[in-house]
């Protein structure tokens, strides 16, 4: 099980650490885990499987008309 830092994660996603906030609080991201008085984390998995989820969201939408 791999753990990423808030480093790696804006570089997954490409959110600001303050709008990854705001979707772990609206339930709409993986949670972070508290690894230390000063450090979090979120697991790998969560984050790919979030990411995975919104790729397959791309393949289902329809062509816009020209």
């Amino acid at each position: 099980m791999r753990v990423l830092s808030k480093k790696q994660v804006r570089e997954l996603v490409l959110y600001s650490p303050q709008h990854i906030a705001r979707l772990e609080k609206a339930g709409l991201f993986p949670e972070r885990i508290q690894l230390g008085p000063n450090r979090v984390g979120w697991f790998e998995h969560e984050v790919l499987e979030w990411l995975k989820e919104r790729a397959d969201k791309r393949k289902h939408v329809t062509a816009l008309p020209k």
